[in-house]
Order: structure tokens, then sequence, then C-alpha cells
């Protein structure tokens, strides 16, 4: 009892309670690989110590502009240097930083910079006419945020220099302090970054997260995957989605090189990987389909292991069994904007690798089991709201339960409370399957689940099947109406390079029925050049849905086709 009570006594102290923020990986890189590159674009190089000292100048920059604790800086870039630079120099000053999708349109975009209260925004050239456009369709009443121009010296050919009185990035950074004490959090739950959802199936939500949880996804996104040191790290994942699954505080853990890509296609892909020594890339499985199809003469081989992290949806099996065949290591991960990167990933056992490679393919495709910074992950029945039995078949809603959850929705209680429960769950809108061995597979978003006759029907499901047909390049599968069944699959569908006119709907629809249930079987096959995707690769099933509705109810005992 007397140890007891003396532990008691014992607890947080301010030796020990220092709040946990990645920001202090950039500082210890800086000591530890000082002189090793860690950021390459094109002919531009930089080392740790000189990131680290912009990024201290970016904080003080800011600081000297007014921007204090919690306000918001928003970010509108591709995958440049003041981008990774942005992820440290913004919170660093104590700001909270918003990384805007490049592929939205101005009212979105001025929708967000509202919603958020933005008060200045980093603008790459190609992207200044959006961001003008979206400042004109501000409120009057609402304060437009300061514009801070990023230039790009490699693209200097296709826009006109910068004023003399215009205040660029660079000129920022000359305006701030190398020496400057960066501004340190005064609880680890202060919020730090701000990121707003694809709107893949509803309108975009303002996901907070703090630097806690932002500390604590990087470091198990990094031991979950094994990362060691100093590795070269291809920029192919978009910062702005979920800050890179929060690899670039990861990269500097390790002192590895960031490798930043402005565009992403099969030859600059292929040509970073020959030309840096890349060892790791991330990407949503859109990437892996273009690795897995490159055009004629534009693929080069692997002089060494290459090692991809995909999420953001099922990779197809097919696509899977392709890029490894090609010698890319694959890595199955699954998160949401809400954790912040990869809570849940297909760890590998030795054993699988014995079986064929289309079984691994198979295997791979599952989401997994949570990584070490979970507590818990489950898939509750939507009626009882009990577990599902691990019997891979039966169908629930994904939960997650952990310190990589956001602290909530910006301005949205009644959706923070929807999502994050009195029970102490998260529930992600992810409709999933527990097998046996207990990894979970997800098979829709609960908007995507298929009703035909009492059946649910996994629109994932049947579009994993469809990328076995030899001609399909992309497939996705969503309900039409259906005037005896209720609904029933209608898969849109783009085909590889050279395969148009070789395939038609109605051999398709009879290929489909040799392989799956009958009641799975899409009643409708579209064709179209491609499908319509979010900035991070996603199929934007809530246009294909819209679609076909239009097309109206297919009737009983009917199949029908055509081009879009």
């Amino acid at each position: 009892m007397r140890s007891a009570a003396a532990m008691e006594k014992l607890g947080a102290n301010p030796a020990n309670s220092c709040p946990l923020t990645p920001l202090g990986f950039l500082e210890r890189a800086a000591t530890v690989f000082g002189d090793c590159p860690s950021l390459v674009y094109h002919g531009t190089v930089f080392t740790w110590s000189q990131t680290y000292r912009r990024c201290l100048r970016l904080a003080s920059a800011l600081s000297a502009l007014g921007v204090s604790r919690r306000d918001v800086v928003s970010v509108l870039l591709p995958n440049v240097p003041a981008m990774y630079e942005a992820h440290f120099g913004v919170p660093m000053s104590g700001a909270v930083l918003n990384t805007i999708n490049t592929r939205l349109d101005a009212r979105t975009v001025a929708v967000l910079l509202r919603h958020s209260g933005s008060r200045l925004v980093f603008v790459d050239p190609v992207l200044v006419a959006l961001l003008d456009d979206a400042l004109c369709l501000l409120p009057p009443e609402h304060p437009a945020p300061r514009v801070v121009l990023v230039e790009d010296p490699h693209e200097k050919d296709q826009f006109p220099p910068a004023s003399a009185t215009d205040l660029t990035y660079e000129r920022l950074l000359e305006m701030g302090d190398p020496e400057f004490k960066w501004v340190r959090p005064t609880s680890e739950w202060d919020p730090m970054v701000l990121n707003y959802t694809s709107g893949t199936t509803a309108a975009p939500k303002g996901v907070v997260h703090c630097h806690r949880g932002i500390f604590l996804v990087t470091m198990v996104s990094l031991v979950d995957w094994a990362v060691p040191p100093r590795p070269t790290f291809l920029w192919t994942l978009p910062m702005f989605h979920a800050n890179g699954w929060s690899f670039p505080w990861g990269m500097a853990v390790g002192g590895g090189t960031n490798v930043c890509l402005r565009r992403v296609d099969a030859m600059d892909v292929y040509a970073a990987i020959a030309d840096h020594g890349v060892t790791h890339l991330c990407g949503a499985p859109v990437v892996l389909a273009m690795l897995a199809n490159p055009p004629e003469g534009v693929r080069k081989p692997l002089h060494r292991k290459v090692r991809i992290m995909t999420a953001g949806s099922p990779p197809p099996a097919a696509v899977l069994h392709r890029v490894e065949a090609m010698g890319f290591e694959v890595s199955h991960g699954y998160g949401l904007t809400e954790t912040g990167g990869h809570v849940v990933s297909c760890a590998w056992k030795g054993e699988w690798n014995k079986l064929p490679a289309s079984e691994r393919a198979r295997l791979k495709a599952r989401q997994g089991v949570r990584t070490p910074g979970m507590a818990e992950v489950d898939i509750f029945d939507a009626d009882t709201g009990r577990s599902v039995p691990r019997d891979g078949a039966t169908m629930g809603e994904i939960v997650l339960r952990g310190g990589c959850v956001m602290l909530g929705y910006l301005n949205d209680s009644e959706a923070t409370k929807a999502a994050i429960r009195d029970n102490g769950w998260f529930y992600t809108g992810d409709v999933g399957v527990m097998h046996p061995d207990g990894y979970l597979e997800i098979r829709d978003r609960s908007k995507d689940v298929i009703i035909s006759g009492g059946e649910n029907i996994s629109s994932v499901e049947v579009e994993s099947m469809l990328y076995g047909h030899p001609a399909v390049s992309e497939a996705a599968v969503v309900a039409r109406p259906d005037e005896f069944w209720g609904e029933t699959p209608c898969a849109f569908v783009t085909l590889k390079e050279g395969a148009a006119g070789a395939v038609t709907a109605t051999e398709m629809i009879a290929w489909s029925r040799e392989r799956m249930a009958r009641y799975m079987v899409p009643k409708t096959v579209v064709f179209r050049g491609e499908l319509p995707k979010t900035s991070t690769g996603k199929v934007q099933k809530y246009v294909l849905r819209k679609l076909a509705q239009e097309m109206g109810p297919t009737r009983r005992g009917s199949s029908s086709s055509s081009k879009m």
C-alpha cells in the first residue's frame, strides 16, 4: 500500500510533459544531416541545414507580417520546395497550415478561404488566375487574405516575372531571421493543420489536427513502413492530400532526400527514379495504374527495388500483380483526412510469399490491421452497433480510435458529433468486412453500396473483378435505378490504349457472368475516355451516380451500353 500511495504522487512534470510536435524533427535533421540533400527540384538542391534556416526565415517573416497563433495560412502550390518548407515554416510561426487542392474550381476555393478565415495565401504562378477568381467571389465584408507569389525559376519562360513591388516568396524569406526562435505549441493539443476533405461523397469539411496527432501519425507511418535512414522519396503524392500522408515531416526524421515533381506522369516518374535513385514513393491506385501501363518507350528498368505505399481506395489485385511483376514492392495502407495518414496497413506475413502471385495480390489488396499508433480498429453492424462476425462476408462500418484521430471539423459541431460518437469511436463512413485472420477489407463507402433485390453489392468487389479483364484500364461501379430490382450495378469503364473497339459492352457483361454471382454482374456498361477524379486520384463516384440516375431505370431482363 505504501508503494501504491507513493506512485499516486508521481506523474506529469515540466521535464516529461513537453508538448509533442513534429516540428522539432527539422532542427534535429539540421544537426545530424546538415550537409545531406534535403530537397531536389530540377537543378536546385538544398541541404537540411539550408532547409532549416529557410523555414526559420519563413516563420520569422510571417510573424513580422502579423501572423500569430491559430491564424490560418493557406497554400495553393504543386509539389515544389516552397510547399515542403511550408509544412514546417508555417506552424513554426504558430499559425495553422491549410494546404488547398490545386484542382478545385474558383467557387470551392473561395468557400474554403472564407470558411477557414485564411490570413495569407501562397500561390503558384499557374494558379494565380484561379486564386484571383476565388478572391472576387468572397463577400465584400470578408477581409481578403494577403497573397504571396511563389515564383518558379524553372518555369520562368511561361510566366512574366513579378513586379518589383510584389511580395514574392523569396523576398519574404529575405525579410526573415535565420536565427528566429520558432513558436513552440503551448499544448500538444494546439491545432497545427487544417485540411479539407476531398468531397468524393459530400461537401468538403475542415479537418483540424493537433501537434500531438501529427507527431504520432508521422512516427507510426515510418515504423509501419520500415523506412530506413536516408531514403530518397519521390513526391508523386500531392502534399496537399492529407499533408502527403505525414511524410513531409517523416522525411526529416531520417534525413531523407525529397525529390519534388511539379507534374506527375509516367515519363517524369520513371526518369526521376533512374536519375535520383528513388527508393520510396506514395500514390493512389491511379498512380499504380499509370506505372503499370506506361506509353511505349517510357518505362525504364529498375536497378533497385522501389517501394510504393498506396492508399485512397482499394487497389485492384490485377494492377498490384502487374506493378510488382515490374519490380516495385507495393505496401497497402488505409487512412482518411480525419486520421492524418495511415492508421491501418496490410502487414505482410512471410508465409504469404509462398502463395501464387494472384493470391498474394488478393491478400495485399486488403487494408489490413491497425498500425501501432492506433488503440483499436473494428467493424460495427449498423443496426446493432456491435462487431460483425469475422467471416469475410458480413459488412459493417469501419470504426477507429486512437491518438491520430482529428480534433474535429472546423465550425461544424454537428458533423463532429456524427463522426466522433459518445461511445468513443470515430465512424469512418467506409463499409468493410473482417476476415477470420483479423485483417479488414474495405468493400465500399456507405453511399456506394448497391442494394439490388435485397442483396448488398460491394461496388469495389465488382470493380476488382472488372480489372481482371485484359482490356480494362480503369473501372468504377455505381448504382443505376432498376424498375424491378430497385437498383443494379452500372459500370463505367476506360479501356487500355489500343483496346478501344476491341470489346463491346455485351461481351464485357458476358465475361462478367462467368466470374461473379449473377446479381453482381453489371447490367449497364458505359465506356469513357477517362473517369472523373479528385486531385488525389480518387474516382468521384457522386458524378457517376448522377450520370447513372440521368440514364433512367433499366428494365427487367435488359442490359444496356453507351459511350461518354
